[in-house]
Order: C-alpha cells, then sequence, then structure tokens
C-alpha cells in the first residue's frame, strides 16, 4: 500500500495515490478525456476506401491457395470494411462489431483445432485502433483495448508463438499511438489559430485609445464649450451641437468595430496607429522582392479602424510573400475604394511551393481581423501562377 497523506487546511492540493504506488491524476485524466471534436460522418472517400476493400478481399478468396475457412475469412473483411465508415464518430463500436466478428470466428478455429489467419486483406483493421486513438474518447480507449485484448488472448490459448502475441499487441499500441499522435498535433493547431484570433483582438483593443477615446475627448471639450456659449451665442451652441452629434456618430461606428474585440482583452495599450497613407513604407522595408502599390477611388476619411486594418492586413500579406514566394519578381499592392466598400489586394508571381498548404497563422490573423470588420477575406493561388490575398471590408468599419 501506498503511504498516507495527511492534508491540512493550508495543504496544497495533492493527488492521493492509488494502491501500490499508482497516481490517479493520469488515470482520471485519461478516463475524463473527451472525444475529439473535429469527428466527421462518412463520406464519399470512405464508399472509395470500403470499394477498395471489398475488391482486394473477394481477389484474395477467389485467388489465394490453401486458404482456411474462405467464407468466413471473406465474411470478416466485408464486417470490418461495411463498418469502416464510421470509425471517425462511432470508434468503440465500429471496433467491437469488427473485431468481434473476427474473434468470433477465431473462437470456432480454436475450439475446432483449425489454424486460421484470415485474409491479408484484414491489415486495414489497424485503422480502427489508429481512429480510437484519434477520436475516442479516454473510455473508448479504454473499451478498445480490452476488445483488441480477446483476438491477442484466443492466440495465446491457442499455443501461438508468444512473440506473434507481443508483435501483435505492438502493433496495435504502435497504431493507436499514431493516432493520438496526429490528435493532439491537431489540437494544437487549433490552439494555435485561436491565439492569433486573439492576438488580433488585442490589437484592435489596442487602436480604441487612438480611435474611440479621441472622438469621446472631443465630445468632450466641445460639450464645454456649449454650456460657456449658452446664455451669449445661440449660433454656436447649435455650431457646437452639431460637432459634437458628428463626433458621437464616429464614436459608435468605432464601438461597433472595435468593442467586440475586448471580449478576451481588456487591456488597451497606447500604440502608433498606421493606415493606407503608411502603406508605401512597404515598398522601403527591407526585403529582396520589389514592391508596387497602386490606389484607386476614394481612400480618404476612411474609419480609423479600418484604416489601420487595411495597412495591417497588406503588411502581412507582403510579409509572407517575401518570405514564401520562391523566384517572385515582384509583389503587386492594390486598394481601390469605392462608395460602399474598400477592396486590398496582394499578388506575387512566385512559386509558393505546397499548391495545397495547411492554414498558416498569418491568413488566419489575416482573416480574423477582416471579419471582425465585418468583411470577407479569401486567399489561395492564382491561375496562371503565384498567390492572392484579398480582403474586401464594408467602407464603414462595421462589425457584422
Amino acid at each position: 500500500m501506498g503511504d498516507a497523506v495527511v492534508l491540512s487546511a493550508d495543504s496544497p492540493p495533492v493527488a492521493v495515490p492509488y494502491p501500490d504506488g499508482v497516481p490517479s491524476e493520469p488515470l482520471r485524466g485519461l478516463w475524463a478525456e473527451q472525444r475529439a471534436p473535429d469527428a466527421e460522418g462518412p463520406t464519399r472517400r470512405d464508399v472509395a476506401l470500403v470499394a477498395v476493400v471489398v475488391l482486394a478481399a473477394a481477389l484474395e478468396t477467389l485467388l489465394r491457395e490453401g486458404l482456411v475457412w474462405p467464407i468466413p475469412s471473406l465474411a470478416v473483411a466485408l464486417v470490418g470494411a461495411a463498418v469502416l465508415p464510421w470509425r471517425r464518430v462511432q470508434p468503440l463500436v465500429t471496433t467491437t462489431i469488427a473485431i468481434g466478428v473476427a474473434s468470433a470466428v477465431q473462437a470456432v478455429a480454436v475450439i475446432e483445432d483449425v489454424t486460421w489467419d484470415g485474409l491479408g486483406t484484414a491489415i486495414f483493421f489497424l485503422v480502427l485502433p489508429y481512429s480510437i486513438g484519434r477520436w475516442g474518447s479516454g473510455r473508448e480507449a479504454v473499451g478498445g483495448a480490452a476488445v483488441f485484448a480477446v483476438p491477442l488472448t484466443l492466440t495465446a490459448v491457442a499455443g501461438g508463438p508468444m512473440g506473434d502475441v507481443v508483435g501483435g499487441a505492438a502493433v496495435v499500441l504502435l497504431a493507436g499511438a499514431i493516432g493520438v499522435g496526429v490528435r493532439y498535433r491537431t489540437t494544437a493547431h487549433r490552439q494555435q489559430l485561436a491565439q492569433i484570433r486573439l492576438q488580433e483582438r488585442a490589437e484592435l483593443a489596442r487602436e480604441l485609445h487612438d480611435t474611440v477615446a479621441h472622438h469621446v475627448s472631443a465630445i468632450a471639450v466641445q460639450a464645454q464649450a456649449g454650456r460657456a456659449l449658452m446664455d451669449t451665442d445661440t449660433a454656436a451652441v447649435a455650431e457646437v451641437l452639431a460637432v459634437v452629434e458628428e463626433q458621437a456618430s464616429r464614436t459608435l461606428e468605432e464601438l461597433r468595430a472595435i468593442v467586440g474585440a475586448l471580449r478576451d482583452n481588456g487591456d488597451a495599450e497606447v500604440a502608433p496607429q498606421r493606415g493606407v497613407a503608411d502603406i508605401d513604407d512597404l515598398v522601403t522595408d527591407h526585403g529582396t522582392t520589389p514592391v508596387v502599390v497602386e490606389r484607386h477611388g476614394a481612400l480618404d476619411a476612411l474609419a480609423p479602424s479600418l484604416d489601420a486594418a487595411i495597412y495591417r492586413v497588406a503588411q502581412e500579406a507582403v510579409t509572407n510573400a517575401r518570405r514564401h514566394a520562391r523566384q517572385a519578381t515582384v509583389v503587386r499592392v492594390g486598394i481601390h475604394g469605392g462608395d460602399e466598400r474598400v477592396t486590398l489586394t496582394v499578388d506575387d508571381d512566385g512559386d509558393g511551393g505546397d499548391p495545397n498548404p495547411l492554414p498558416g497563422y498569418g491568413l488566419a490573423g489575416m482573416s480574423e481581423r477582416t471579419r471582425l470588420l465585418g468583411g470577407t477575406f479569401s486567399a489561395g493561388r492564382r491561375p496562371d501562377g503565384g498567390w492572392n490575398v484579398t480582403a474586401v471590408f464594408p467602407r464603414g468599419g462595421h462589425r457584422r
């Protein structure tokens, strides 16, 4: 038995050990582990996979010489293939059905004293422990281990070499471990994307001092002036009230665009705000690829949050182009101001490498900033080569 643990009111929390010193927290953590949130049901790819497995199993049954129990062997493969499309959403149920049928045939073989190996095509069963590790909960992982223990036990009972039992267990554990590794890699990627979004929200929060606070200060000054002139100059008071109304309207626009970002980060720091007029600085920034900036349409009197967002997205897109676009000769930044929206495009003519890359953190940040202001964002390869980033903002800079 493990040593007793004495707790006082001031003692820090500790894990109470199980008998024999086995700590409870890891086991409790495994048992409480939830299913992966990104599991999806049957897809067209699953239909294709099932078709390939069924075809391979049928051909092996017909062509393989000396196959023991052809029909039961084919039935095991077909049952496993039939439930395969649900391996993500119901990994334990799928595993129990597939392995259960195989174990039933194996048990009959043990009773009949027949050496039964099944089809080589059944190698696809290794997808099952992978699926439990990738998408299953902690309880399903424990249940899956029990399910796989059945055929391994039957192999040992039948007098099979201990190497087969140990090797089979190792292969199952390896497949499950790969699934767990992929699962946590995906989780880490998702958390990093969420952190990028939080950082963009924090940046918008810092801009609050230079936008909304400025307008509120102006409102306060004009209101004080109006009170001073109230009894002496009615026309001046009306002019002051007009300024107050204008500043209040602009403040409301900025609040709609920015205040949503404060839900996740309430620390707004004073920071210089750069805008469309500063995009020319990207041309002179240190970089091996020249940048050309083109402006069209009305780009004056933009909302401060919109002005800053256009600069930030352009800056990030140009940085990505210089970093990733191999053999690029030019990066073109285009800004078009319309009556209702402002469109930013950043194009390069280089080779971006992987034609189907994973969504990067820079792209996630640009997309989040654009979405927070009610705009739309897209990025991808151009038909004629190179890479394109397009962000379309409503001219008022309103948050949806």
